[in-house]
């Protein structure tokens, strides 16, 4: 029987340690993440939509990820980082969200400067981004509704998505930490990290950042963290994991009529026993 994190994710973050996160949509995924050793789980919007065949385009409501975020955080025990768009609305709706996700147990969450709705970041459409001063009262609200001092608020710019400079990023961060935000996730879809690097060069300490190295796979953690960086999720690489592993799985069932092809390759149902905790629920019986 698994019980609950006692773990905050703030608790983690300590000066000259990287945190290394895993993007998931399921509790399975996020006991998967823990067991590789990860220190955190993101509930990722983009994997909670295509787990439902959707795209990320604010299409699910925040009930609907809500409720991914907390079973997740309900079999972890390594806190679960909750990705939370744009804040699911105007400033009303932000506070409600972070009451939710507070009494369900979620000890950090990040918000983006995009407007509602929004569409996915490597979406080929582009993304509105709302005017710096409004995303700042948002941040104070967020802040200012939450209970107690450990839940852990993740301000995301998106500027330099939208084809902003690096001066245009630093300046919403500089706001965003001016608006009591904890950390500042840092995105880009360029090719290399060079603009990411350029912010950290910029940026002064001033709170942890985090970054997402989907488009620039080759930073290695130790340069990385060497860098500034505090914080790294690889935010979706399971998903992408698990659409390779069943579409070779289910071809290769229909080529060769018969799984023997695959049997030493896939794990055993006693894995799956295994991450159900089914001796500890039989035992109670």
């Amino acid at each position: 029987m698994r019980k609950p994190t006692h773990i905050t994710f703030r608790s983690l973050m300590r000066p000259g340690r990287l945190v290394r996160v895993a993007g998931a949509h399921d509790a399975l995924g996020g006991l998967l993440a823990e067991a590789s050793g990860f220190d955190a789980v993101w509930s990722s919007s983009l994997e909670v939509s295509a787990s439902r065949a959707l795209p990320d385009a604010s299409l699910l409501t925040m009930t609907e990820y809500l409720e991914a975020a907390a079973n997740m955080q309900k079999a972890l025990r390594v806190p679960v980082v909750a990705d939370c768009d744009s804040g699911y609305g105007n400033n009303a709706n932000a506070a409600h969200m972070v009451h939710e996700y507070q009494a369900a147990g979620i000890t950090a969450i990040s918000v983006e400067d995009k407007k509602f709705p929004k569409m996915n970041s490597f979406a080929d459409r582009g993304n509105s981004l709302v005017d710096t001063a409004e995303f700042c009262r948002k941040l104070e609200t967020v802040k200012n509704a939450q209970s107690g001092g450990d839940f852990f608020v993740i301000a995301r710019t998106e500027a330099l998505i939208n084809g902003l400079p690096v001066t245009e990023a630093l300046h919403r961060a500089r706001s965003y930490a001016d608006a009591g935000a904890d950390a500042i996730l840092i995105h880009s879809k360029a090719a290399t990290n060079e603009q990411v690097v350029d912010f950290l060069n910029r940026w002064e300490g001033r709170l942890p950042v985090v970054i997402v190295p989907t488009t620039y796979p080759n930073w290695h953690a130790d340069v990385m963290a060497a860098a500034g960086v505090s914080v790294v999720i690889y935010a979706n690489h399971g998903l992408r994991a698990t659409i390779t592993g069943l579409r070779e799985t289910f071809a290769s069932i229909l080529a060769h009529g018969d799984t023997m092809k695959l049997e030493e390759e896939l794990a055993p149902v006693r894995d799956v026993f295994a991450l159900q905790g089914l001796d500890a629920w039989q035992a109670l019986d």
